[in-house]
């Protein structure tokens, strides 16, 4: 007969692997409860590095409690689990959220400011973020700005963002509350072939590549030789988006259309007037 080392507990003496066992699998029950961060390891063309933060959040309904006796009405909650991913981008100003859920049906919307976030609930509440700058919001991934300064820095930001998400996204609320702008690369009745195979090329071959960066590109016009584009998102300030205007994009472009000179970057009123109330704010929060 062997014998086993026993353990003395409140109910008696019990094998001492009994009770390693049941250690370890109160250490695995907490470790699934606790949040976890993760590199990425998937092959892919450009590697990344990729963090997440995993949590659980609940939808409650009103219905009868499950233990009345249906006279009584009562509340239970269901559990649902996110799964919020982060993935670095070219500019180190901006960095691209990834919550697991369709954020829009279809196209991009571009937030340089709290007040072009009107329309936008999401937006707002990422904006009430002390240190976010721009929100960018793509078709699964939100990017975020911040403040280009010393004093902001991502390991302070990232769980308010990483908390903002999983709470809207449980709420129910609609991301935009306004209609989405049209398509900027949808090819109008009047456009030329050469505005059509620009607008082909952009939708087709370029904007998935930047968007993969977290960022996008809009058209803005053609006229003599020159495409017109804005640069919005990740995009928007990055050192090397002036790398990727020339040597990407223009290079494609004259490849595929002769009658394509030049791209050039352009910037409208609103780019305008969402600088100069960013430069206000910052002076504010420098007093």
């Amino acid at each position: 007969m062997a014998w086993l080392p026993l353990f003395l507990s409140r109910s008696g003496y019990r094998p001492v692997a009994a009770v390693a066992g049941a250690a370890k699998r109160s250490v695995a029950i907490t470790r699934q409860r606790t949040p976890s961060r993760w590199i990425s390891t998937s092959a892919s063309p450009r590697r990344r590095r990729q963090t997440g933060w995993f949590s659980h959040y609940y939808t409650r309904h009103s219905q009868p409690s499950p233990v009345s006796n249906g006279s009584i009405m009562g509340s239970y909650c269901h559990v649902r689990t996110m799964f919020v991913q982060t993935q670095d981008t070219p500019n180190p100003n901006c960095l691209k959220f990834l919550p697991g859920v369709t954020v829009l049906e279809s196209g991009t919307l571009d937030f340089p400011s709290p007040i072009s976030a009107r329309g936008s609930p999401l937006a707002r509440q990422l904006f009430r973020i002390e240190g976010v700058k721009g929100v960018f919001l793509g078709r699964d991934f939100v990017t975020i700005t911040k403040l280009d300064d010393e004093e902001t820095d991502w390991a302070t930001i990232k769980p308010h963002v990483y908390a903002t998400l999983m709470d809207f996204f449980s709420s129910g609320l609609p991301v935009v509350t306004e209609e989405l702008p049209s398509n900027d690369t949808e090819v109008q009745e009047d456009d030329d072939e050469t505005v059509g195979m620009i607008k082909e090329l952009l939708d087709t071959r370029i904007r998935p590549t930047v968007q993969e960066d977290g960022g996008d590109i809009q058209y803005m016009g053609f006229e003599d030789g020159i495409v017109k584009l804005k640069m919005q998102g990740s995009c928007t300030g990055c050192p090397s988006s002036t790398l990727t205007l020339k040597s990407g994009i223009e290079n494609m472009l004259q490849f595929y259309i002769p009658d394509v000179k030049e791209v050039i970057q352009v910037f409208d009123e609103t780019d305008e007037m969402n600088q100069s109330v960013l430069a206000n704010m910052e002076e504010t929060f420098n007093k």
